[in-house]
């Protein structure tokens, strides 16, 4: 809610309720991809300085506690990054998608990586993947771009659930 808010005053957000939902390309400007840059590296960098410390969060947190890890600012750096990248994708791909396109490519990803480091690198290289081939499917048959990127991610994970099925075949 607070991301809509601020969207209405950074860069005359003039979307309607449609595009607040869904998504619309076309409404995002040249400073919001700055800002989604900055995002960009700024999340990088931290994802990269802190891997190993935001694993041994998620699986031991007593463990992490033990050793001396700030368990509340790690956390708090962690939602309020995610908090901006949620707020900067509403703007192109809607509310309602705004989830699905940060849960579907670490699905996916899931499936198909033995690490947690491969986990990561994959999750964000499927969202890249499914973002930039939702969009050219977008353009190409006048579709609207969020629910494209989704419906893309949708066909990745899909086939990420049927690959064991399709190898088992063909050893079978």
């Amino acid at each position: 809610a607070i991301a809509v808010i601020v969207l209405s005053f950074v860069g005359q957000y003039k979307g309607g309720l449609n595009n607040l939902l869904f998504g619309d390309i076309l409404a995002v400007r040249e400073l919001d991809l700055v800002f989604s840059g900055l995002l960009l590296i700024v999340c990088t960098v931290f994802i990269g300085l802190t891997l190993r410390t935001q694993m041994l969060l998620t699986l031991h947190e007593p463990l992490a506690v033990a050793r001396g890890v700030s368990v509340s600012a790690h956390r708090t750096a962690f939602i309020v990054l995610l908090s901006l990248v949620v707020g900067i994708s509403i703007k192109a791909i809607g509310v309602l998608l705004v989830s699905a396109f940060v849960v579907i490519p670490a699905c996916a990803a899931r499936l198909l990586s033995r690490t947690f480091t491969n986990y990561v690198v994959l999750s964000a290289g499927l969202g890249a993947l499914s973002a930039v081939v939702g969009m050219l499917i977008s353009a190409a048959f006048n579709l609207p771009s969020g629910p494209s990127i989704v419906a893309t991610q949708l066909v990745i994970f899909l086939t990420t659930m049927a690959l064991p099925r399709l190898r088992a075949l063909g050893h079978g």
